[in-house]
């Protein structure tokens, strides 16, 4: 999932400019109907890593996910330019940072619906850290956008109940701090290297960094056999879940969406992002029956309100001033 923090100058303009994306005003039907695939498949997925829950200790989880978005991938995508250094360090932050954390928070401590809205505010750390070492302008709308997403997280942290405790919602907030800090060392690999980095080959090099760091957290925390007792008792939906996380939600639609990303305005494909916390509530909801009380539509309304207010005006308004530019 990508959202895109809005600037002129600065590391984000020379950035910006390194990517050099087409500029086309309109996705085709095709390319309307795999965007909305990719953004069905994130916002179901939560309930998937419920079921897999089940079946695998957090930690040790996360370490199958990223074992087999991994292997046997890497034995034939070519590693990508960048400095060994970055491949690590998004490993290491996007496995045992953003996945650890958020694969035990959602064990006992989160609903999925819940989890797909929370996670959100990724957007807003992101934004942060561009300012903090980038130097992004941060304009209006992304302080409205700010303040009307922390209300909604107010209204969360106001009404906890089993479906979400004050640990959980802390736990995927760090979650998505460690996912925005991934996304400035992938800023930061192609400002080095002068050029796009390719995103699936980046994911799945990277991904052999995120197993030892969980490994060991498993060890540490699960007990040194509780993986392996968890791989010989699960069964095939628990397999089949694993499966999911590592081919359909870290290959296929990490690959479609950088696709799409390449052959549109990010204004056009980031508004898709939006539906993801949908898809989650709304399979959550479907499918393990999660309740939606008054207090949780509002919180939805509020966040989505804010990151919209916070990452998509901005784009929006970026790309508009780009294609007035280019008349002229």
């Amino acid at each position: 999932m990508l959202f895109v923090a809005a600037g002129n100058d600065g590391a984000h303009g020379r950035y910006a400019r390194l990517l050099s994306l087409p500029q086309r005003p309109h996705l085709s039907a095709l390319h309307a109907t795999l965007a909305l695939l990719v953004v069905l498949v994130w916002g179901s997925n939560f309930v998937v890593i419920k079921w897999a829950l089940r079946d695998f200790p957090p930690f040790f989880f996360a370490a199958l996910r990223f074992f087999f978005s991994a292997f046997p991938f890497v034995l034939f995508i070519r590693r990508p330019r960048v400095a060994w250094k970055w491949l690590v360090l998004y490993g290491v932050l996007l496995g045992a940072g953003q996945f650890g954390l958020l694969f035990l928070a959602m064990r006992a401590d989160i609903s999925p619906g819940m989890t797909s809205l929370v996670i959100q505010m990724q957007a807003f750390f992101t934004v942060g850290l561009s300012v903090a070492i980038f130097h992004e302008r941060v304009g209006g709308w992304a302080l409205a956008g700010l303040v009307l997403a922390a209300a909604g997280l107010a209204v969360i942290g106001w009404n906890l109940d089993a479906t979400v405790t004050a640990r959980g919602a802390i736990l995927v907030l760090f979650a998505a701090f460690f996912w925005a800090c991934a996304n400035m060392v992938v800023k930061k690999a192609a400002l080095e290297s002068r050029a796009s980095v390719p995103m699936l080959a980046f994911i799945v090099w990277s991904s052999v960094f995120a197993v030892p760091p969980l490994l060991i957290l498993s060890a540490a925390f699960e007990g040194l056999s509780a993986g392996w007792q968890a791989c010989l008792s699960a069964n095939w939906a628990g397999w089949l879940a694993v499966a999911w996380q590592s081919t359909g939600n870290t290959l296929f639609a990490f690959a479609a969406w950088s696709w799409l990303l390449t052959r549109y305005d990010a204004a056009v494909i980031s508004p898709w992002a939006l539906l993801v916390p949908v898809f989650g509530m709304a399979s959550s909801a479907a499918i393990l029956g999660e309740p939606f009380p008054p207090w949780k539509v509002a919180a939805f309304a509020m966040v989505m309100a804010g990151i919209a207010l916070g990452t998509l005006v901005p784009a929006l308004i970026s790309s508009r001033q780009r294609s007035t530019g280019d008349r002229r």
